[in-house]
């Protein structure tokens, strides 16, 4: 006699059936759920802001415990990284000249942090790194953002070069993934840690973006006006919007993997 499945096993085999237009059909209304339920929970949405910041850092707390505990960066990816430490001096930078807060302080950490997972895959543990699986062009991504920055950024009364940088660090942020992502697409399979780090990064950008949904909702609008004219407020409600689904599939995968008891995720073709 076989032995009863998993309702998760019954769940994620019947969603795998479904067509696309369904599955995307059914991320949307996972999606509004949550966001319902975070606005009902969480009464003040500068908190998930906060939680997202938090939560970002303890994704880079994992990386630093797997390159101290395995003393391998294999599955890692350095242009992530290198990518991840560009959009946070910027706006770090931002912040200070700015609206310096306690974003300001949290990004000081997760900089450092990231600074220093980019020196030890450079330099103490090259030897593990994948370069050749590593080969997503910087380029494809930072040359992009630049140039979107200089079309649209805040119309605010700052000056026009922080204005362009504070728009540029939010589009990189947005696709700062898509290296890490590359290489995962190429390894098809994902050690736990480096996992559980880009697990907390979809989490990270879904808190953002649920701060950001819940403001605009809660305004009825008006936190829109408040940043400007133009496309600018659009647009960064769309970045939120865009990193939160690039890292979705993922994390669906993830979750499958967790309560299926893998420790190691295997990640089937055309997934990231």
């Amino acid at each position: 006699m076989r032995p009863p499945r998993r309702p998760i096993h019954v769940v994620t085999t019947w969603v795998r059936r479904q067509p696309p237009k369904v599955k995307a059909f059914l991320a949307v209304v996972a999606g509004m759920s949550a966001l319902v339920l975070l606005r009902f929970i969480v009464h003040d949405h500068d908190n998930l802001f906060v939680a997202a910041e938090a939560v970002h850092s303890i994704g880079i707390s994992v990386l630093i415990y797997k390159l101290m505990k395995e003393k391998t960066c294999a599955g890692l990816s350095l242009k992530t990284q290198e990518l991840t430490a560009m959009f946070l001096a910027v706006r770090l930078y931002c912040s200070f000249v700015m609206e310096y807060d306690i974003h300001t302080i949290l990004d000081l950490a997760t900089l450092a942090t990231t600074l220093w997972v980019i020196y030890m895959i450079r330099f103490n543990l090259k030897s593990s790194y994948m370069e050749d699986k590593d080969n997503f062009a910087l380029y494809y991504v930072a040359a992009p953002c630049a140039v979107l920055a200089l079309l649209i950024h805040p119309s605010t009364a700052h000056n026009l070069l922080n204005r362009i940088l504070w728009a540029f660090c939010v589009y990189l942020e947005a696709v700062s993934v898509l290296p890490q992502l590359r290489v995962m697409q190429n390894t098809k399979i994902v050690e736990p840690f480096t996992a559980h780090y880009v697990f907390a990064l979809g989490v990270a950008r879904f808190l953002s973006c649920a701060h950001w949904v819940l403001q605009v909702l809660d305004t009825r609008g008006h936190l829109l006006v408040a940043l400007g004219y133009g496309l600018w407020p659009s647009m960064v409600l769309i970045s939120e919007i865009v990193q939160t689904f690039i890292l979705a599939d993922f994390c669906y995968y993830y979750v499958k993997s967790v309560f299926g008891g893998q420790l190691v995720l295997r990640l089937p073709s055309g997934v990231v």
